[in-house]
């Protein structure tokens, strides 16, 4: 199996996810249900984790199909620049409907602005992800475009609010820049993993003076680490997506960042770690949701390490 096997099983995740995360979240503020609230933000969450690989298993299969006969190059670029767009928006949308289920779980509400944040970013990434499934729908249909030339099939599908291209060739070619990202992904890491260390070796029965309520103000320090780790990240694969798509160890690296991510939503909306108090011993679930979250970030720095060793990509 290769990563274009993985897009053909992801691709329409995103979008349906969007749909139903998105429709739910909208009855859920029609009902003024906050369980239905909260039940689709973590839809939208783990939609956005999703839409990560999808992207980038994307790219893999772009890689696959260009100069087959009858696929459209123009459409196959105008599907990753409309398919980079919908990502970030999407990756937004997660991060924002993460912070709501904190808000929630701190002071038992959801503030007005963020509610009206979530519906704008979850709908504008809908809008955006439709667009580029619609898009990725034309390159195997030449038949729906026929009567098109290359131009205006390029003009018709590229919107130029982003060019994966040309943000590809900015991240390489300035001398600069690959540093930043570098200097500020492990910003990220250090923000993510120090935060994570915390919560989890309280849970398996260090620090037990504190509870978990104290910790839990920590959680959106360690969310934006997470983001700042993501949006870094696109850069590098933006820039140099062959060294990434030939190297096996990170689609591991990819795996294990999607499970952290998901394992994350246990200690933000359950009820089991939020009622340990000073003094507490942790259930056993949480104590084994905290040793698999440390193992899998050990297993994310572990294959992000060892790329240029394991594989044949760097």
């Amino acid at each position: 199996m290769t990563l274009a096997h993985v897009h053909i099983l992801l691709n329409h995740f995103p979008t349906i996810g969007m749909i139903v995360g998105m429709g739910l979240y909208v009855l859920s503020l029609i009902w003024k249900s906050d369980d239905v609230k909260r039940a689709s933000l973590a839809v939208i969450f783990g939609i956005a984790a999703i839409a990560i690989a999808t992207y980038i298993s994307g790219s893999a299969a772009f890689s696959e199909i260009q100069g087959m006969p009858g696929i459209s190059k123009e459409a196959v670029q105008a599907h990753q620049d409309a398919a980079l767009l919908a990502l970030a928006f999407m990756e937004l949308a997660g991060i924002t409907a993460w912070l709501a289920l904190w808000q929630y779980r701190r002071i038992g509400r959801i503030a007005t602005g963020i509610q009206a944040t979530v519906l704008v970013l979850g709908l504008v990434a809908l809008g955006f992800m439709s667009d580029a499934a619609n898009i990725g729908g034309e390159i195997h249909h030449p038949e729906i475009v026929m009567a098109k030339d290359a131009a205006a099939h390029k003009a018709a599908l590229g919107h130029g609010f982003l060019n994966a291209e040309a943000i590809g060739a900015f991240v390489t070619g300035k001398p600069w820049m690959w540093p930043t990202c570098e200097t500020l992904h492990f910003v990220g890491l250090s923000l993510l993993l120090g935060v994570v260390l915390a919560v989890d070796l309280r849970m398996l029965g260090f620090m037990k003076g504190v509870s978990f309520a104290t910790l839990h103000r920590l959680l959106p320090w360690g969310i934006l680490g997470f983001a700042i780790n993501v949006f870094t990240g696109m850069f590098f694969f933006v820039g140099a997506p062959e060294q990434y798509t030939m190297n096996k160890t990170f689609y591991w690296k990819i795996l294990f960042v999607m499970l952290a991510a998901i394992n994350g939503l246990y200690f933000t909306v359950l009820d089991e770690p939020w009622v340990l108090g000073s003094g507490d011993e942790a259930p056993l679930t949480a104590k084994v949701m905290a040793a698999s979250a440390m193992a899998l970030w050990v297993a994310v720095m572990f294959c992000g390490s060892m790329l240029p060793f394991l594989g044949n990509a760097f």
